[in-house]
């Protein structure tokens, strides 16, 4: 039966030459392990556990965790965080495990446990960063159980090392906060986390050393009124309150800055600033024009999550096309220097959230969301999936392709900065081979224009991937999944 299990996935393989992003787990609804058979039942019966109301929107790879966040929009969720075991035996469909357990997520329990959870991020340091946004409920029935705070765990004990509230000056009356970005510096202590208000169209600053934070306001946070329409899953309705949304931050520059590029999820437009504006509390005031306009990705490039490479390749949903977008930051951010990595109008439907892990492996999960909140999911059917794929192989063929980058630390560059005098064998330059040295040689892209809003083709020139079918991994026991050897 083994046998014919590897032959038939090979033959799927064949048959599916043009696959970069895997399949390697789906679900038509979702289910959580419990300590044992008489809690579950007991879960169904009080309403504890309500499988169809779980909606899975986040996901991070640590080592050996695959972590997923599902938010409480409705009754019935048992555990807001939770993870997959990827080093046990192989299942098509697993149950997820509460992370770090079933009282960690009890729902109200605002010092100890964790309400709803969107997005989740993983630093060099072994923590996990989470933003509980202690809401209960959907739009427009919405309750504010518990404050927003910053949780932080050791992924080594699976304790929380941090809870961090933000401050009332911090938050508006309409906040809406499911986004974060980690700027990890030169040591542990020199980390900083931003944050992304969607609906009150703010940037929240934290740092770990200082354990405060702070919030900018600026115009690009807002959406932009003649796109707020949106077509997926055969779905018309309208998101045109949705502002900034989708944040990552670039590699170190030569300067010991980063570039925190951010889009809000009713616009085609991508914006920038320096790291070095957004961790200076005194910046809050009169940094305007400190915030650049790199340029427009094109139409129907609505994106709800993105994610920058080492190498200076940004990944992002498109979430209009059912597809993972790529830009080499390398280049002009405009619609010809835009590519499809990757397309499926079945199983990258609304592809909620992307990730690039230590070992430079891709993972995507889709959701269905729209359909979700707009309509009803069949549950008769696949709803929600999780991809991976090797960056290398997800950009290959695009206008995104690098070659493989010579870094060299900054201790090497005659460029001269004060914050360079702290800073040692840290990656920052990287120069590919025949090309000029890239972009990332300071914390701002030379592409980014001075706050004008860029001229917009009237058709954006992508390369489009074809449909395609799905297969599985074999369950291979014990053994390692390809994913888990290089990481």
């Amino acid at each position: 039966m083994l046998g014919k299990l590897f032959l038939l996935c090979g033959l799927l393989a064949v048959a599916s030459a043009s696959v970069k992003l895997q399949e390697v787990y789906s679900w038509n609804i979702l289910d959580w392990n419990y300590p044992d058979q008489y809690m579950k039942q007991q879960a169904l019966q009080t309403g504890a556990l309500i499988r169809q109301n779980a909606l899975p929107v986040g996901i991070e790879r640590w080592k050996d965790k695959l972590f997923v966040s599902v938010p409480r929009w409705q009754s019935g969720i048992p555990a807001t965080l939770n993870y997959i075991p990827l080093d046990a035996p192989y299942e098509p469909s697993p149950k997820l495990t509460p992370y770090p357990s079933f009282r960690g997520n009890e729902l109200g329990d605002c010092e100890n446990g964790l309400t709803t959870v969107y997005r989740i991020k993983a630093d060099k340091c072994d923590r996990l960063w989470v933003l509980d946004v202690g809401t209960y409920g959907y739009d427009p029935n919405v309750t504010n159980v518990c404050p927003y705070s910053i949780n932080v765990y050791d992924l080594n004990t699976d304790q929380r090392i941090r809870r961090y509230v933000f401050r009332p000056e911090d938050i508006v009356s309409t906040t809406f906060i499911a986004n974060i970005a980690l700027d990890e510096g030169i040591s542990c202590d020199d980390t900083f986390a931003y944050f992304s208000d969607e609906l009150g169209y703010g940037l929240i600053a934290y740092s770990w050393e200082q354990n405060k934070s702070w919030r900018f306001s600026h115009s690009y946070f807002m959406p932009d009124p003649l796109v707020g329409d949106f077509n997926i899953a055969g779905l018309n309705f309208q998101w045109g309150a949705e502002g900034i949304f989708g944040i990552s931050a670039s590699p170190m520059g030569a300067d010991g800055y980063r570039t925190l590029y951010f889009s809000p999820l009713s616009s085609n437009t991508e914006f920038a600033v320096s790291t070095r504006i957004l961790r200076d509390e005194s910046k809050v005031t009169g940094s305007y024009r400190d915030f650049k306009v790199v340029g427009s990705r094109g139409r129907d490039t609505h994106t709800t999550a993105k994610v920058m490479d080492i190498t200076g390749v940004q990944l992002f949903s498109l979430i209009d096309q059912n597809a993972i977008g790529c830009w080499s930051s390398r280049l002009p951010l405009k619609p010809q220097n835009i590519a499809i990595a990757d397309k499926d109008d079945v199983g990258l439907i609304f592809p909620s959230d992307v990730k690039i892990d230590a070992g430079r492996n891709v993972w995507v999960i889709s959701d269905r969301m729209p359909v979700f909140l707009e309509s009803e999911l069949n549950y008769g059917d696949v709803n929600f999936r999780i991809f991976v794929a090797p960056m290398e192989k997800l950009i290959q063929g695009t206008v995104c392709e690098v070659e493989s980058p010579i870094i060299t630390s900054p201790r090497s560059l005659s460029v001269h900065s004060p914050r360079l005098e702290t800073i040692s064998q840290i990656p920052s330059k990287i120069f590919l081979p025949g090309t000029s040295p890239s972009p990332l040689t300071s914390s701002y892209n030379p592409f980014i224009s001075q706050n004008v809003i860029p001229n917009i083709p009237s058709q954006p020139m992508y390369t489009r991937g074809p449909s395609r079918s799905y297969f599985f991994p074999p369950s291979q026991n014990n053994n390692r999944q390809w994913w888990l050897n290089n990481n």
